[in-house]
């Protein structure tokens, strides 16, 4: 662990990669969990319109990532479109914090935050460009690192953005927070972050379109989608954790939001953890571990009876969780490893596609069962999802 946080501490562009990339984190994690209160109770959004809003703004941010990507990959630096994204978050945060009406709040939310968000594919692109010549194992540790920076905003900003803001009869100056975050970004890539821009050789390979056709290609979207039915299993949670834990289990919303921080602290350790392992193994087999123990984890949420029984599960839970939100980030850049702003585009559309597929397993789950018996499905979807990978890149490869 200590070697990580020396790799990352020695190598300028990696090292404000990761301080950003904890501001970044810090931005989502002021606004998201009060963004239906801020659009729906203070603001007088429809259900029906808040969810359009959200599904709209999911498009839009996957498209932002992939276009970037490809245009950062063709510019040769990632500097100038991550300049770019942090100034859309700063006026879309700012904005709607400044002028709280809904147009504001709907045009910020479906047009600015959205490119904001392709920041997180930027920078693990210029992690993945700045890791050049590194060692594979090398790279899976820094990856780690850098993702378990942002699990750590995850963790401490709700709650306190939470307590600062409860005596408040509104929630809107936690998007004053986000702006500010998205400022902290924007200086530090601006003073801090060298200026590396090496154009590739070949443009015709870097077309708009060559560049979607290579994204298309069998290959990437099957596994893509294997990737994503295991990384569906976290939103399926998401949305059965507090509905098992206050009604079958017989808990309170406080268990629920206990539990969720107990498995935010644990994925941090986690996190390293797999990287540690991950260098001593391979990807597939480390996100088939992580796989395996979540599925395991889903299951065994799906008979809990008592409040004892989610706080029994927690280790398990961050243990599986910690893999999935990790390892796949070296896995999909390995897709495209030629391309770091392409490659790392595909981490954005695995959380698009591992969106979608959740809420339809949580149609389906709840239309044949109960909440128990949709975080059982999720558990065999994700189990689904680790044997294909295991089938295209594991011991049990074949021909694709």
């Amino acid at each position: 662990m200590f070697s990580t946080l020396s790799t990352v501490y020695r190598n300028p562009p990696i090292r404000v990669s990761a301080i950003a990339i904890f501001f970044f984190g810090f931005s989502g994690a002021a606004t998201s969990p009060y963004l239906s209160i801020i659009g729906i109770t203070e603001l007088g959004l429809s259900d029906a319109l808040y969810s359009a809003l959200i599904l709209a703004s999911a498009v839009i941010n996957v498209s932002a990532s992939v276009l970037i990507g490809i245009f950062s990959d063709r510019l040769g630096s990632y500097r100038a479109p991550m300049l770019f994204a942090c100034l859309f978050g700063i006026v879309g945060y700012g904005l709607t914090y400044a002028v709280p009406t809904a147009g504001i709040f709907m045009a910020s939310t479906l047009l600015l935050i959205p490119v904001f968000g392709a920041l997180n594919s930027l920078i693990f692109a210029n992690v993945r460009a700045s890791s050049k010549g590194m060692a594979v194992r090398d790279l899976i540790a820094v990856n780690s690192a850098v993702r378990a920076t942002i699990s750590l905003s995850w963790v401490l900003v709700p709650g306190l953005v939470g307590f600062f803001l409860a005596s408040r009869s509104s929630m809107l100056p936690a998007f004053l927070l986000a702006s500010l975050s998205a400022c902290v970004c924007f200086l530090l890539f601006f003073f801090f972050l060298p200026k590396t821009d090496v154009p590739p050789e070949n443009h015709a390979n870097y077309a708009f379109l060559a560049s979607l056709k290579e994204i298309g290609s069998r290959p990437v979207l099957v596994r893509v989608f294997a990737i994503a039915l295991i990384s569906a299993m976290l939103h399926v949670n998401s949305a059965v954790l507090p509905l098992v834990v206050t009604g079958n289990a017989g808990g309170t919303v406080a268990d629920v939001g206990v539990v969720v921080g107990i498995v935010a602290l644990l994925e941090i350790v986690f996190i390293l953890f797999w990287g540690w392992f991950e260098r001593r193994s391979t990807p597939v087999i480390t996100l088939a571990w992580g796989g395996g123990i979540y599925a395991v984890y889903l299951l065994l949420l799906g008979f809990a009876q008592t409040p004892t029984h989610v706080y029994a599960l927690t280790l398990v839970s961050g243990l599986g969780a910690a893999a999935i939100i990790s390892v796949p980030i070296t896995y999909l850049q390995d897709l495209i490893a030629e391309r770091a702003g392409l490659g790392s585009s595909l981490i954005a559309v695995n959380i698009f596609l591992s969106g979608g597929l959740s809420s339809l397993l949580f149609a389906l789950g709840t239309g044949i069962s109960d909440y128990s018996g949709t975080s059982i499905l999720g558990a065999l979807a994700g189990l689904a999802g680790t044997i294909l990978v295991l089938s295209l890149d594991g011991p049990l490869k074949r021909g694709t």
